[in-house]
């Protein structure tokens, strides 16, 4: 079942060199915290899209409602990227980033039907049989929000950059959680 909402949302590949302003202004933003660019300049963040446009393990894609850019979502393999050594990955694994753009008018739902948004593209793939995050432990908001589409937090594990909270989403934990 998909809201009114979650249906105006369509998905474009992430352009690293033409979407770099809209990227920087958003991964800056305060309410980007846990982006971990807070200081990033417009150079760094044109190279970190770049790589992942370079990478086979690795993609970028904005969200976009009415035409408009609202959401960023990055998809990568997790067992190339991110999580190596950190779980045992299992075939159809899929890792999955997002962050809505910062805004000073929030729509009510809106965050909770971009993730199902983001969600219902990465599970369009049939070779996808779950879903993969890593979110600051203490990103308590998005750990409400994963809930709510059907993840479950499996353990802590200490990243390079922060202690995150290893949660996994099957097909039918995501398809359960959001007909409930």
């Amino acid at each position: 079942m998909s809201t009114a909402l979650e249906e105006t949302f369509t998905v474009r590949p992430l352009d690293p060199v033409e979407d770099a302003e809209l990227l920087h202004r958003w991964v800056t933003h305060p309410k980007a915290a846990f982006w971990m660019m807070q200081e990033a300049k417009l150079p760094d963040v044109e190279r970190e899209y770049m790589a992942i446009a370079a990478s086979e393990h690795h993609d970028a894609f904005l969200g976009l409602r009415d035409g408009e850019p609202v959401f960023l979502m990055e998809r990568y393999d997790p067992a190339h990227v991110e999580l190596v050594g950190l779980y045992e990955p299992r075939p159809g694994d899929v890792g999955m980033h997002f962050l809505v753009a910062p805004t000073d008018t929030p729509l009510h739902g809106f965050t909770r039907a971009v993730i199902t948004a983001v969600m219902r593209h990465l599970f369009a793939d049939p070779a996808t049989v779950r879903v993969v995050v890593e979110p600051d432990v203490r990103n308590t908001a998005v750990h409400a929000l994963n809930e709510a589409v059907g993840f479950v937090p499996e353990r802590e594990i200490q990243k390079p950059e922060k202690k995150a909270l290893l949660s996994f989403c099957t097909r039918e934990q995501f398809e359960k959680a959001v007909s409930a």
